[in-house]
Order: structure tokens, then sequence, then C-alpha cells
């Protein structure tokens, strides 16, 4: 057998310095090695708490603002909301993550088990579906983050005056340095991240631990506390059901379990142990933050006065950072709030990297990008205008972009407990099912919750979602006649034939009956529209296509003989491309022009034609082989022959 990638025919003028500063790295394009979390190289994998660290820079910094957002929505009810949300982290979320993780060791999360269990051109179309929720999560994660550190950097008592009401300008600095810092090259990033997490949560040991201090000194601050809940809630029942209600407007708390499914890879092992490495990742994680968000919310309800919550207040999006000033100084308060600043700021190069990271395991794959889209430069460009639009869009307030945030944090949870539901049910585990079942349900609950709450989110995941639909189809549309086979291997049966043909000369048949009528009719066709004899050796030439919504494949050239007649037979995604490839493989193995023989098909709608390409790999396939030869070989004096008749 011999194994070959397709020829690169012509040479590429030359670059500017620009272009290739811009696109310096570009990857080969490959659905389980692209982007920057290259699962085969052991090199840079790390500790599993180490990448808990990676992650944990968008999870943990959700302390900058969670607890002033759970406050703003519910009020004196603000823990026992924020308890019925660590109740459904534990028991929902990170159940089904920890199942993500064993199904997907390959950091391609829920969304590659939606694309595996929906196969096909209906697998892709929710795959992108989904990315725009993606896109939604990881780019108000930026500018969320950004606008948070603003708000911490604004409110510090030594900060110079010029900068009062800056927040949108000094947001945008945030995020532009941001996108600075990866256009530089991003590295040892997990070393940042492990310094970064293990300062932030210190702080906040000491602010939460100060503030749980002053709450059991003071009895009469928890007695306020529990008058004014049950002034406004009368009964138990009442309480829980209106925590129930206001719970989606949490699920900021939520975040960083997709991220950390994302970044496996990174951990160092193989298979088992990066799973299990993973859930250790997911659960420490997990339970760290369910004890910040419990104390967190307690201590800041019952110490901060409600109106300074509100939009304009000191506590507005820093409520620890409130704590920290008021109970520890302004030294002290400074400095956690150079802490906060630098988590929140580095949890939007977690989320650029997270896009960076699934942006080349999809789209290029689907050929629903351009070639540029693998480059990290490109996107991080890309990213960082997008990530200004939004800003300007929500004027940098954390509160406003907090519904788009938990519509795409909610809907990748709610994706991933579907996912795992559907693998349990298919797999006949029952009881499996049924849990996982269950928590889909909660999930869709808080999701639609959510979107009535606050339908800018799903405005703005829309946007995303058509954004990405349409380019993604255009990208396919014009990439379509491209060069699209990755690698070519013949059996030695094939081989055989290649080497006993004198010429190569090809009929293009497309299988039907496979009978002996069938070859004979095609050789009585080829003689009279060609004037192609038997003994010139031709052999048959056949392509079907398994699965046209794939972009590239591999061509596996199988020689067979039925009733008397040579066949060199292939599975492909297309069949245009595949012929065009395996012409300019034998072109280049044997030194000879390759010739492929067709009859026009039966007259139709040209527009119908090129949708049978685009959609099902077929179409008028004559004309389409010959437009892929055009463009691999510009030399006409060297490219295969194509005739048609």
């Amino acid at each position: 057998m011999n194994t070959s990638t397709p020829p690169r025919t012509g040479s590429a003028p030359g670059e500017s310095a620009l272009r290739g500063w811009l696109l310096h790295g570009l990857p080969r394009s490959d659905a389980r090695t692209t982007g920057p979390h290259h699962e085969e190289a052991p090199g840079h994998q790390h500790s599993w708490w180490q990448v808990m660290c990676l992650t944990g820079v968008d999870y943990f910094s959700t302390l900058g603002y969670q607890p002033g957002i759970a406050a703003l929505a519910a009020g004196a009810l603000s823990p026992v909301a924020t308890l019925l949300l660590v109740a459904l982290t534990l028991l929902g979320a990170l159940p089904t993550y920890r199942a993500v993780a064993e199904q997907s060791p390959h950091g391609l999360g829920s969304l590659s088990m939606l694309e595996s269990l929906l196969p096909g051109w209906r697998g892709k179309l929710l795959v992108l579906f989904l990315l725009g929720f993606v896109a939604t999560a990881f780019i108000v994660t930026i500018t969320l983050s950004a606008a948070d550190a603003t708000a911490h950097v604004l409110h510090n008592p030594f900060v110079p005056g010029f900068l009062s009401g800056r927040q949108v300008p000094v947001t945008l600095v945030l995020i532009a340095a941001l996108g600075g810092v990866f256009l530089l090259g991003f590295s040892e990033a997990i070393s940042i991240a492990v310094v970064l997490v293990a300062v932030y949560l210190t702080l906040n040991v000491v602010v939460v631990g100060v503030a749980v201090e002053h709450v059991l000194v003071e009895p009469g601050l928890v007695g306020d506390w529990r008058a004014a809940l049950t002034a406004e809630h009368s009964s138990p029942i009442g309480m829980i059901a209106v925590a129930l209600y206001v719970m989606p407007k949490l699920a900021l708390g939520l975040s960083g379990f997709e991220t950390g499914v994302a970044v496996m890879p990174l951990v160092r092992g193989d298979l088992a142990r990066r799973v299990k490495g993973a859930r250790k990742l997911l659960t420490t994680a997990a339970l760290i933050m369910s004890v910040f968000l419990i104390a967190s919310s307690f201590a800041t309800t019952v110490l901060i006065p409600a109106e300074e919550f509100a939009e304009g207040g000191s506590a507005n999006g820093r409520a620890l950072a409130y704590l920290a000033h008021a109970y520890l100084g302004d030294w002290f308060g400074t400095a956690y709030d150079v802490s906060t600043i630098a988590i929140l700021w580095f949890a939007g190069a977690s989320a650029l990297a997270g896009l960076l990271n699934i942006v080349p395991r999809y789209l290029p794959r689907y050929g629903m990008a351009p070639d540029w889209s693998r480059a990290t430069r490109p996107m991080v460009l890309v990213f960082t205008a997008i990530s200004f639009a939004i800003t300007l869009v929500f004027d940098a307030d954390v509160e406003s972009q907090g519904g788009a945030y938990a519509t795409g944090v909610l809907a990748l949870i709610l994706s991933a407990a579907i996912a795992v539901t559907l693998s349990a049910a298919r797999k006949r585990r029952i009881g499996a099912a049924a849990g996982f079942g269950s928590v889909t349900v909660v999930f869709v609950y808080a999701t639609i919750a959510n979107i009535i709450e606050r339908p800018d989110g799903l405005v703005i995941a829309a946007f995303f979602v058509a954004f990405i639909v349409v380019t993604s189809l255009v990208s396919r549309a014009t990439r379509s006649t491209e060069l699209r086979v990755t690698r070519i291997s013949m059996d030695d049966t094939a081989r055989r034939y290649i080497n006993e043909a004198g010429e190569i000369h090809l009929i293009a048949n497309e299988p039907d009956a496979r009978d002996c009528a069938e070859y004979v009719g095609k050789t009585r066709e080829a003689w009279e529209l060609h004037r192609l004899r038997t003994k010139e050796g031709a052999l048959f030439l056949e392509v079907t296509v398994p699965d046209a919504s794939e972009f590239e494949s591999e061509l596996r050239v199988i020689g067979e003989e039925r009733h008397g007649f040579r066949i060199l037979r292939m599975e492909s995604t297309t069949v245009a491309n595949a012929i065009a490839a395996v012409l300019l493989y034998l072109r280049d193995e044997t030194g000879k022009t390759p010739h492929v023989y067709f009859h026009w098909a039966a007259e139709g709608n040209p527009i119908g034609a090129l949708l049978r390409y685009l959609v099902f790999g077929g179409g008028d396939i004559p004309p389409l082989t010959r437009e892929v030869l055009r463009q691999a070989e510009p030399d006409p004096a060297r490219r295969p022959l194509v005739h048609v008749g």
C-alpha cells in the first residue's frame, strides 16, 4: 500500500510581511489537533489542579460580580437563591459535565457528542446553532469581565478623578490589551493562572472570613436580615418559589464547566488518567466555588445596605471589594481590587483561548470558515472587534450584560444535559437517562425563564447564531471547489491495475446495480462518445458518498474486478473533488497525464445541480471536476484531461 498527501500544484506568490505575521503558526486542518490545546503535545500538559486554575480564572472570577447580581435580583432572599444555585451546580451541572468528560476526552465537549448522535447535516447544523451560544457565552465573558474589572478600577479611592465616569473607554482599553497579549503570543497561561487563582482565592478567604466574623459577633445584623426576609416573604414555601423564579438570573455562577471540558487535553496522562483528572478538576472547582458563593452571598446581603447594590452604588458589581475596603482598610481593599482586576481581565483571556480552541475544531473542518480562521492572530482581531461592539452596545454595564451571559451559559449546559441524556438512553442505562433527563428539565426551565426575563440575551445569541450560520454556509459554498482530500492511499490491486494500464484512461461511472450489463453499457458509451477502445485498458472509476456533510476526507482507492472489468472504487464527501484528487495523484505518481471520460448528465436546472453538489456531493460532475482541477493546477500543460461527450 502507498500513502500520500495530495499534490500541491502551483506556487503561491510571496507573502507580505504583515500577512506572514498574521498567519504565523497556521496549523493543519485536523478536527482533533487544531487549536491551542493540541492533545498530542505532552510537553505542554500539566497536573489537573494546574489546569483547574486555567479554567478557574473564568469560574472563580465570577465572585467579583456574582454576589452583587444576586443581591440585585433577589434582595434579602439572595442567600436562599444562591443555595438553590449551588444545589443545581452540585446535583445537576457537575454530574452532567463529569459524564461529558468521560465521553469526550479529546476536549470537544458536548457539541461533539451531539454531532455524533445526529450524524450528517443535522448534527453539523446543530453544532453551528450551538456555536452561536458558545460565542455568546465566551464573548460576553470577555466584555462583562472587562466591564467589572473597570468598575473595580474606578471605585478605588486611589484612582485619579479624571477617570470618573469613563467606564466605556477604560473597558475598551482592557479588551484591547487582552487582544494585544494574544497577538504578541500567549504563552505560559497556566503558570499565570495558578498565581492569579492562588492569590485571588487567598484574599477572598480573608475578606469572606472577616465578613462572616462581623456577622457572627453582631447578631443584630442577622436579626435585621431575617426581619427583612420575612417582611418580603411570609412563608418558607413562598421563599423557595421566589428563589426558584430568580435563580436563572444567577446562572453566571455556573460558568466554567464548558471551558473545563475544553481544556481536558492539557491534563497530563493517557485518556483514562485525563478523564480522571478532568473529573477531579470539575469537582474541586465546583466545591470551592459553592462554598464561596454561599458564604459571600450571605455576608454581602447581611452587611451591605440594599441601596449600595443599585446602579451607581459603591457595591454595584463589586460587593466583596466593598467589604474589603470597609472592614480591612483601603490598602488591603486596593490589593483586593488589583487581584480582582487581574483575574477578571484574565477571565477574558480564558474565554478568548476557549474561542480560539473551539473555532478551529469545527468550522474549518466543515469547510465553513476560510482557511485563515485556523490561525490565531486573525481570529484574535475578529473576536476583539466583536467584543468592542458588544461593549458599546451595552455601555460596559455589568448588570445589563448578565442576561446575555446567562443565556449562553445555560444554553451550553442544557445542550450538555441533552447530550448525556440521549447517550445514556442509547446505551440503555435507564437510571442514568432518567437522572440526566430530570437535570435537563430543570435547565430547560432555567433557560426559558432567563430568556423571558431578559430577552436581550437571546437577541445577542440569535445574532451570533445567524452570523455563524450564514457566513458558514457562504464559506462552504465558496470553498466547495477546493481540493478537499487530505490523503490518498491505494491498495496493491489498484496499484497493479495502474502499473499494467500503460496510458491512464478512467471511465467515470456512477455505481448502480454494478452488474455486467452496467459495465458493458458504459464501455459501449465510451466507444460511441470518445472512441475509447477496450484494448486501451480503460479502468472504471467509481465514487460513493457516505456523508456529504463532511468537507475534507481521506481517499482509500480499492482495486476490484467485476464481470471481467477492472474497477477503482473509493468513498468521499464529494464525487468531483475525489476524482480530481485521484487524477492529480496518479499524474504525480506515474509521470503520465491521466484522462477521465464522462457523458453529459440529463439536462436540468443548473441551480438545482449546484445545490445537489453542495448538499449531497453529486451535482453536474464533469464541469465541477474540471473546475476543481483548474483551481488546483494553474498550468494547463500539467492538468489532467477531462473528456465529456
